[in-house]
C-alpha cells in the first residue's frame, strides 16, 4: 500500500461539501511526500472558510478555495525547505487586499517577466477587487480579472523574502532575517478612476525601484 493510501485510511475531517474534499484528496497528490493527506484537508478547510466569510460570487469560492489552499501550501512548503524557490519572493500586504496589493503583486509578475514571485494578502479583506483598480489595470493591458480578495495567513509570511506593507499597521507578523518595508500609498478605495491611475502609476513607481534594489532587469514592457 502507498504511503498515500495509508494517509488516506486514517480518519478525515467533515467537510460541509463532498466535492471539497475529492479536491483535497486531488491536491494532496500534488504535495505526497511533502505534506500528510490530513494538513492538506485542513488547509483546505480552513481556506474554505475564510474565503466564505467574504465571497460574494459563490460561483468562483470552490476554484478560488483550491487556488488558495495550494498557493499556501505551496508558502508553507518553501518555508520549510521542502521545495524549491527559484526566485525572490514578495509578499504585498494592505488591508482590504483589493487595490494597492493587488496592483504591486501583478506590476511585479509583469515587470519582472517571472524573475520575482510576488503574492499579496489583506489583514482585512473585502468581498471583491475594487472595480476602479481592475479598470485602470485594464486600461495598461494588465488583467486583474481573476484574482481576489485573500487573508493574510502566517504561511505566507515565513515564506517571502521581502514583505511589503501597505497601511495595514501591526497586522502583519515579524520573523527574523526578512526584509520588511512599508510604502506610504493612497488607499484608491472610494476614489473616482482618475484619482486610482495616479494610485497605480505611484504603485508602479514603487515597484520599478524595488526590482532595481533586488538586481532585477525589467524584463516585460508594461504600457
Amino acid at each position: 500500500m502507498s504511503d498515500l493510501s495509508t494517509r488516506r485510511s486514517l480518519p478525515g475531517l467533515t467537510f460541509p461539501e463532498d466535492h471539497l474534499k475529492r479536491l483535497a484528496d486531488d491536491l494532496a497528490t500534488k504535495f505526497v511526500g511533502v505534506f500528510a493527506l490530513e494538513t492538506v484537508e485542513r488547509y483546505v478547510l480552513e481556506s474554505y472558510t475564510a474565503l466564505l466569510r467574504t465571497s460574494t460570487v459563490k460561483a468562483h469560492l470552490t476554484n478560488n478555495t483550491i487556488r488558495f489552499a495550494t498557493d499556501r501550501l505551496t508558502a508553507l512548503a518553501q518555508a520549510k525547505g521542502a521545495i524549491d524557490r527559484p526566485v525572490p519572493e514578495v509578499l504585498f500586504v494592505c488591508e482590504e487586499n483589493a487595490g494597492r496589493s493587488q496592483m504591486a503583486a501583478l506590476f511585479t509578475a509583469e515587470l519582472s517577466g517571472g524573475a520575482v514571485h510576488a503574492r499579496s494578502a489583506g489583514s482585512a479583506p473585502a468581498h471583491q477587487i475594487n472595480p476602479s483598480v481592475v479598470a485602470a489595470m485594464a486600461e495598461i493591458g494588465l488583467d486583474l480579472g481573476t484574482a481576489f480578495p485573500k487573508p493574510l495567513t502566517d504561511d505566507v509570511v515565513q515564506a517571502a523574502d521581502v514583505v511589503i506593507t501597505m497601511g495595514c499597521g501591526d497586522a502583519c507578523p515579524i520573523y527574523p532575517g526578512k526584509r520588511y518595508q512599508d510604502w506610504e500609498l493612497t488607499d484608491p478605495a472610494g476614489l473616482p478612476l482618475e484619482d486610482v491611475r495616479r494610485v497605480r502609476d505611484d504603485i508602479r513607481n514603487h515597484v520599478e525601484a524595488m526590482l532595481t534594489e533586488l538586481g532585477v532587469e525589467r524584463k516585460q514592457p508594461v504600457s
